[in-house]
């Protein structure tokens, strides 16, 4: 089944080439605005705070078609009932969709599928097509969000889900974590060559105020610890810090979780 967006224009001509622009919110979060390639309409994913959306859209004439929220956190749904005042669109999230649901960004020309990633707090999604995702707090760059409502068996499942999508998607995560976390990183795998890289770009990218993100599912596979709970180095390195004999993986992705969560 696919959902239609409300219109609020007439159509217009445009390719399918959308952009994806961050706006920086609270302290270190980020609410992803999708335009269409004109720059007339825009969904947002994940409002935490209305007053840089409203100022972004006035400021560039643009007009909301959707909100898209994947949790109920208030750093990211606290905007949307000042949007819904300024807008009345469509909100998209965990009490109107299901899984493998898709929703048709009409103005956007972008249609993006639901999956449940549980484990963070108990309602969370993401949307997702071949090239992009915006997943929340589930999964960050070199990292991934604390579990709060859920199991750390639920938080494997979901990031299990998310690492089977296309390497070649970018992930559009909900905070900017992405040095924090690489340090994190290297003290788990501190000869991942892959991981320096990444947090010499990330560093240099954060001296100058700019995001960090998206990265790629290539890349978080390639240094994410929390995507990698079945690899011998990680598992390794997670035993030596807990001194103990770890039983599955999911064992091993609660100690990593938990050494992170104290670092």
């Amino acid at each position: 089944m696919i959902l239609r967006c409300l219109v609020l224009q007439p159509t217009i001509v445009k390719t399918n080439i959308a952009s994806i622009i961050p706006l920086r919110a609270l302290k270190d979060n980020y609410i992803w605005v999708i335009c269409d390639p004109n720059k007339q309409y825009a969904a947002v994913v994940d409002p935490g705070d209305a007053i840089p959306v409203i100022k972004f859209l006035e400021s560039n004439n643009i007009f909301l078609t959707d909100i898209l929220l994947t949790h109920h956190h208030q750093d990211h749904s606290a905007g949307i009932p000042e949007l819904l005042a300024y807008s009345n669109v469509p909100v998209w999230r965990s009490s109107n969709t299901t899984e493998g649901m898709t929703i048709l960004l009409e103005k956007q020309q972008i249609t993006l599928k639901v999956i449940e990633i549980p484990g963070h707090t108990l309602d969370h999604i993401a949307f997702y097509n071949d090239d992009l995702l915006f997943c929340g707090d589930t999964l960050f760059s070199a990292g991934c969000g604390r579990v709060f409502e859920g199991t750390a068996a639920q938080m494997l499942h979901s990031l299990q889900k998310l690492k089977n999508l296309s390497e070649n998607i970018k992930v559009y995560c909900g905070h900017e974590y992405t040095v924090n976390n690489l340090n994190f990183a290297a003290r788990v795998d501190p000869e991942n060559q892959a991981l320096q890289q990444r947090l010499q770009q990330a560093q240099q990218l954060q001296a100058q105020d700019l995001p960090t993100l998206p990265s790629t599912m290539q890349q978080e596979l390639s240094y994410n610890p929390f995507l990698r709970t079945n690899n011998p180095v990680i598992i390794d390195s997670v035993s030596q810090h807990c001194a103990g004999e770890l039983q599955d993986e999911v064992a091993v992705f609660a100690e990593l979780r938990q050494w992170k969560n104290n670092f």
